[in-house]
């Protein structure tokens, strides 16, 4: 019988928890199950869900628990999860992560490392209000410290680049404080299993991934 690792990034918004859980995917061979990418695609689709996740996400707010354990549940299903995933922004909520809990429990699972990242506020919102995404291909721009070479245009497709409603600092803000009082209580739930790490999202995206090898004992 199979036993899958499941990792999970837990954080707010703008601590890297993205480029972290893709970093680790590849490095495991386990697929990056990012929930705001899903959202996004959803809302994209035009879809009646993906309206209603567009209003909710436009506000500020967090999408709701149904929608995104829907979401999550058929994500799991897929033959490519079976040895097991990167969760990154899920779970946000004790209602989500004990509905996770009972996924993997039907499918025979178990999560392998909770890794939680935590940064200053004010970091946060000046990581995430100069950040600037491609309409074309995706890649990930900071005006600050990784600006394009010419502004507003991809350095690899040509692409139009975009800042996002969310990376708005107001809204970034308001989603902080969503976070804090919404998801920040998921850490009590987690905090006491042994597989529970708290690490710091300071410094470059290297010097965060070397504390999660440490963590979970890889090797380099």
């Amino acid at each position: 019988m199979m036993i899958k690792n499941h990792m999970i990034f837990l954080g707010p918004p703008g601590v890297g928890k993205g480029t972290q859980a893709q970093r680790l995917a590849q490095r495991l061979g386990l697929p990056h199950v990012s929930t705001g990418d899903m959202l996004r695609a959803s809302v994209s689709s035009g879809s009646e869900i993906g309206r209603r996740a567009g209003a909710v996400m436009e506000s500020g707010a967090l999408v709701g628990d149904d929608l995104i354990v829907g979401i999550v549940a058929e994500r799991l299903r897929l033959k490519d999860a079976e040895a097991g995933v990167v969760f990154d922004g899920f779970p946000r909520t004790i209602l989500q992560a004990e509905a996770l809990d009972g996924l993997l429990a039907a499918q025979d699972g178990e999560i392998g490392a909770i890794l939680h990242i935590t940064l200053d506020e004010e970091e946060i919102v000046e990581r995430l209000s100069g950040r600037r995404v491609c309409a074309h291909c995706g890649a990930i721009y900071h005006m600050r410290h990784h600006p394009p070479a010419e502004v507003g245009v991809c350095d690899w497709c040509g692409g139009a680049l975009l800042q996002r409603d969310d990376d708005q600092p107001e809204v970034i803000r308001k989603r902080l404080a969503v976070y804090q009082t919404e998801t920040a209580p998921l850490i009590a739930y987690y905090r006491e299993r042994p597989v529970y790490h708290l690490l710091s999202g300071k410094g470059d995206a290297e010097t965060v991934f070397s504390q999660i090898v440490k963590v979970i004992g890889m090797s380099r």
